[in-house]
């Protein structure tokens, strides 16, 4: 069994900071790509970031130069640094990992929980 917790969400104000974490845990063999999404009320879920297992970032417009995508690989963890928030980056942040179960062969992508950003004006 295989899980992606998000932490550290929260409501901010704007101009102000958070760091999202994400960590992935269970029987776990590898982890390919992760990344960040997010959904706001009445919108589609959008990519945010992703950084690959050779550490390549991308970055939809609207964050770059304001968000840094890392991540740990001894602790199976991602990390979303958002600086200069905006109340139009609110919205709940999921977090994505494409991985490897032990004892599987092909790759499948597994979802967190979602953690709410609310950034006030």
């Amino acid at each position: 069994q295989v899980q992606l917790v998000e932490s550290g969400g929260g409501l901010v104000q704007f101009g102000g900071s958070l760091r999202l974490s994400c960590a992935a845990s269970g029987n776990i063999r590898s982890i390919n790509g992760m990344g960040w999404y997010r959904q706001a009320p009445g919108k589609q879920r959008e990519l945010v970031a992703t950084i690959t297992s050779g550490d390549s970032t991308d970055y939809t417009d609207s964050v770059k130069g304001r968000f840094t995508i890392s991540r740990d690989y001894a602790k199976n963890t991602v990390y979303l640094q958002m600086n200069s928030l905006k109340p139009e980056d609110t919205a709940v942040y999921y977090c994505n990992a494409d991985l490897l179960q032990s004892g599987a062969t092909l790759l499948r992508s597994y979802w967190g929980q979602g953690t709410q950003v609310t950034v006030s004006s």
